[in-house]
């Protein structure tokens, strides 16, 4: 995987699901898909599992399913564990557009 510094130090608005697969994850995927298209080019949506990567979620404090995060320029702007509809995430990530 890339480094997460590169993946979130863009002026574009990312973000990222942190999630763990034992979860009904299918919903959540298609909710991601769905911010994706919404967005188009002017975000990155990321799935990143949490076992496969739990060095950068615990350097993170990862505790919930799915953590959801938005980054911008290297910074975080908006943090939140719980599940999120679609329509949410669009308009919390608009505010970074």
């Amino acid at each position: 995987m890339t480094k997460f510094g590169e993946l979130i130090n863009v002026e574009k608005p990312v973000l990222i699901d942190f999630y763990f697969d034992w979860s009904d994850d299918e919903n959540n995927l298609d909710t991601l898909k769905d911010v994706a298209a919404a967005l188009g080019d002017k975000a990155k949506v990321i799935k990143i599992d949490i076992k496969k990567n739990e060095i950068l979620a615990e350097t993170l404090r990862v505790k919930g399913n799915p953590t959801f995060m938005i980054y911008k320029n290297g910074e975080m702007k908006w943090r939140q564990t719980g599940e999120q509809d679609a329509n949410t995430l669009i308009g919390l990530v608009q505010q970074y557009v």
